[in-house]
């Protein structure tokens, strides 16, 4: 369980995983905050609160790995748990190698979520 200080922020520019996950978030005990873009999660405050981060690999701007690059860039060390709609292993592997916690296909568990999550912090 995180402190209420800290939070996972979830980045995607679907509002319906914007809205939903939250719910979820909140039953497993955790805050969260969401973003549309990873432009906009950059901009935001919330980074220097955010312990875990939920983001989509294909975005419009900037996608899901190049956020992490950044992130990386800026020496900002936050576990990543990557969503995606398009099953491609051989790109969940990539993830996974290039330092996220996991890579979770859409539509995902409940507990595929937890197990996450739990792996990440």
């Amino acid at each position: 369980m995180m402190n209420p200080r800290s939070v996972v922020a979830i980045v995607d520019d679907d509002e319906s995983v914007r809205e939903s996950l939250p719910d979820l978030l909140k039953e497993f005990g955790f805050a969260s905050e969401t973003f549309s873009s990873a432009e906009e999660f950059l901009a935001s405050d919330g980074i220097s609160r955010t312990q875990c981060l939920i983001l989509d690999v294909a975005m419009p701007g900037m996608s899901g790995p190049e956020l992490q690059k950044e992130l990386n860039c800026r020496k900002i060390n936050i576990p990543v748990i990557f969503i995606t709609a398009h099953r491609d292993e051989a790109e969940r592997s990539r993830l996974i190698e290039q330092g996220a916690a996991a890579c979770l296909f859409k539509p995902f568990s409940d507990g595929a979520l937890l197990d996450a999550l739990n792996s990440a912090l």
